[in-house]
């Protein structure tokens, strides 16, 4: 009997593989991806299996249901978040502008809003006081949404601001995201608890009810709101890595945004849905998104993108930013695993003479990421990318800067996983005066860097193959 099983185990694989293929065929992704998917599955017969239980694609079809649940009462809750992609009077006439801001607004991201003041920082330690200083001001409540949360010296800090906050009846809601902050223990979350912190967990991973295959699917978002009045977004998580004041020379090199005005409704009503997607509560209370008084400040337009739907509102941004560019493109970002569309849009702003400057990390957090991003090199040096390599110490900033007039700053990588398969939030900023602060800031980086040049002699045939075989993973990644 035994042994009639065991033979059937091949037919029983290959019948799975079928199954799954046709799973994958019918989901109508990207060519690349699927072909990679089936060709894991196929030569690595159990390791495989495994892959694809923790990292597959997964379509969220309740977990839809859910945000759209959200969106719809977020929407009936307040007539300022009603979608409209009509531009606003005073928005910039160049052609550029107009058309990034209504393709996006398309795709569901809303019109771009002028903010009354935004600040542009640098280091960790520049955002953590500020965030702290926001924190101490607030009034009414605190929505913070976070990949990773470390229970180091950082997240000591800011957990204790936010435990005093919430003991003068503050109302204060921490998101954080389950694989992105496992190392932070339900020990070091109690005191939040006692204080009367409400505390969830985006996608929580376990062996119960098969949520081991939501590996994938996490929020990658940096999301922090004060009274609906200031937020932040960008790429600075909450750990001693950011901090140079505890790291010193071996801090991650990052960038984020302090925001006040009106686009700090679209950081509120993105975290309220994610709350919503967490908790299957949503709280709506009229303090979470004031009034403010009109102003022509800084164009602003926050894009959010996820697997909960298939507009892909970020790659589309970066695509068109890259295609519109007419003099220079600088992209900054921690892992650089480029799709055929964006590769392609690259080189031939490249070729069009755009001075395209790309800037990576010399040596990521990510050995397969690294040598995956340097298998990309040869092929846009060739075509006038000039390319550079920062550090160490890291690389973790993700910024787009185009023509010195537009920029973006947020959470999203230049790659597979941010673009398609995790939550991200970026602030496309439509104004000179801060493109201007941007380029600056990646000029600034670059002597901290060196240039990629392609090498005189061939590479060694690990080398090659290495990165070749990650480059065939990428779709993955």
């Amino acid at each position: 009997m035994a042994g009639h099983l065991i033979a059937l185990l091949p037919f029983a694989w290959l019948l799975w593989i079928a199954l799954v293929a046709l799973g994958l065929i019918l989901e109508r992704r990207s060519p690349a991806a699927t072909l990679a998917w089936l060709l894991a599955l196929l030569f690595m017969p159990y390791f495989g299996f495994l892959v694809y239980w923790l990292f597959g694609p997964r379509r969220l079809r309740r977990r839809r249901l859910r945000y759209s649940r959200a969106r719809e009462r977020l929407i009936q809750s307040t007539r300022d978040l009603r979608p409209d992609h009509a531009i606003p009077e005073g928005f910039p006439d160049a052609g550029l502008e107009r058309q990034i801001a209504l393709l996006l607004g398309r795709v569901g991201q809303g019109a771009p809003v002028p903010a009354t003041h935004v600040t542009v920082l640098e280091t960790g330690d520049a955002c953590y006081q500020a965030i702290e200083t926001a924190i101490a001001a607030a009034r009414h409540h605190i929505h913070l949404e976070y990949y990773m949360w470390q229970p180091d010296q950082i997240g000591v800090r800011l957990r204790d601001a936010l435990i005093e906050k919430a003991r003068y009846g503050v109302q204060v809601r921490l998101l954080l995201d389950a694989i992105g902050s496992d190392r932070t223990s339900h020990r070091f979350m109690q005191p939040l608890q006692d204080a009367g912190v409400q505390v969830a967990w985006f996608n929580p991973i376990g062996l119960r009810r098969f949520r081991l295959k939501y590996v994938n699917f996490r929020t990658h978002r940096k999301i922090v709101v004060c009274d609906g009045q200031v937020g932040f977004t960008g790429g600075i998580n909450i750990s001693d890595e950011h901090s140079q004041i505890l790291c010193r020379n071996d801090a991650w090199r990052d960038t984020h945004l302090r925001i006040e005005g009106e686009p700090v409704h679209r950081l509120q009503f993105i975290f309220l849905e994610d709350w919503y997607f967490a908790t299957d509560q949503a709280p709506f209370e009229e303090e979470f998104f004031p009034r403010f008084a009109e102003t022509m400040g800084h164009w602003l337009q926050i894009v959010e993108s996820g697997p909960d739907n298939n507009r892909h509102a970020i790659a589309k941004l970066y695509f068109a930013a890259i295609a519109g560019a007419q003099r220079q493109l600088l992209l900054a970002t921690p892992y650089f695993v480029p799709s055929e569309a964006l590769t392609t849009a690259l080189v031939t702003a490249a070729l069009r003479g755009v001075d395209v400057q790309v800037l990576t990390p010399k040596q990521g957090d990510s050995r397969l990421v690294t040598a995956a991003a340097r298998s990309y090199y040869d092929e846009l040096a060739s075509a006038g990318v000039t390319i550079y390599e920062y550090g160490p110490p890291m690389l973790h900033a993700k910024l787009m800067v185009v023509d010195e007039r537009i920029a973006a700053v947020g959470s999203a990588n230049f790659d597979n996983r941010s673009l398609t398969l995790n939550f991200e939030a970026m602030a496309v900023l439509y104004d000179a005066g801060l493109a201007a602060t941007l380029a600056h800031s990646f000029a600034a980086d670059l002597r901290c860097a060196s240039r990629y040049v392609k090498p005189g002699r061939r590479a060694t045939l690990s080398q090659r193959l290495g990165e070749s075989t990650a480059r065939l993973l990428s779709p993955l990644l």
